[in-house]
């Protein structure tokens, strides 16, 4: 399996600080970028963490809320000031097209590549992308208009042949691929060596899940069982409960529950309010329910793998 990298260009809430840029992420997967929500300060950060503009793809908008996307259209105007030719694929809810297309009509008109907008049905989980690596999944979440998660998931690999065994039975090349894919061999007198002698299992696929803006919601845990990461908002504390139930978020508490009960290996808390100017309590009330909780931060890169 190839590079798996999440990319934290933002984790802050609606409310601007000195301290966090709104929602972003980058993933890298196999140095293909797919972005995650695009919120303003996007493409500052982008050029901050060293990412390539050419290597992005698609991007995927949880929700039409200025924080997780008044980023788009600045983003989309650099691209065409470095002459990008290559199109641009936005996975949003179905009104975003109508939202940005005029955006895009006035400030970025006569743009050097196509810009395609994909509608994504925020009330059912539905496959939303899917090439030869990964599978990407909506996630439906409960928040005050219709908002999406996304799980990314590893395609299964190929079998790792045993070079030892390669070499014993003097595989020809041509052969190997078939066997990394499940075969057997049969050798030139005619004798069958299984798989299994020949081959190690494939890497377990990995699989990261983003869940932001949400409020606590079970219906999640059979999509994101056992994923190696799981990203959920926590914009709130133990403090602010009643807030988070009546802004529809989750609070950092109830985040970590939601990882506990989802069997996941990792939790990422972000979307932090601005009302904490120290995001340690937080991680604290999160670690009472799930041990594995880490903080999110702007320039923070976590590898998935092996």
């Amino acid at each position: 399996m190839g590079k798996f990298e999440v990319n934290i260009l933002g984790c802050g809430s609606a409310l601007p600080t000195l301290r966090h840029y709104p929602s972003t992420q980058i993933l890298n997967i196999r140095d293909n970028l797919f972005m995650i929500d695009c919120g303003e300060g996007a493409q500052i950060q982008f050029r901050r963490m060293r990412l390539k503009f050419t290597r992005l793809g698609h991007i995927f908008l949880s929700h039409l809320h200025g924080d997780h996307c008044f980023g788009l259209i600045g983003l989309i105007s650099t691209f065409a000031l470095m002459g990008r030719t290559g199109e641009l694929v936005i996975h949003a809810h179905p009104l975003a097209e109508e939202v940005f297309r005029s955006q895009l009509n006035f400030f970025c008109r006569d743009l050097p590549f196509a810009v395609r907008f994909e509608p994504v049905l925020a009330d059912r989980a539905t496959v939303v992308y899917e090439d030869r690596s990964i599978t990407v999944t909506s996630l439906p979440l409960k928040h005050r208009l219709p908002c999406t998660g996304f799980l990314f998931e590893e395609k299964p690999g190929m079998r790792h042949l045993l070079g030892d065994m390669v070499k014993f039975y003097d595989i020809p090349v041509y052969r190997r691929a078939e066997i990394k894919a499940g075969a057997d061999y049969i050798t030139p007198d005619g004798r069958t060596i299984p798989n299994a002698h020949l081959t190690l299992p494939a890497d377990e696929p990995l699989r990261y899940a983003y869940c932001s803006d949400t409020a606590y919601n079970e219906s999640l845990l059979p999509h994101i069982a056992g994923v190696d990461l799981l990203y959920h908002e926590a914009t709130f504390g133990d403090d602010a409960e009643a807030l988070a139930k009546a802004t529809f978020h989750s609070t950092a508490r109830q985040a970590a529950i939601i990882a506990r009960k989802a069997g996941v290996k990792q939790l990422l808390l972000g979307h932090f309010s601005a009302r904490y100017e120290d995001e340690t309590p937080l991680l604290e009330q999160a670690i009472e329910e799930f041990p594995a909780s880490i903080l999110a931060k702007e320039g923070q890169k976590i590898v998935l793998g092996r």
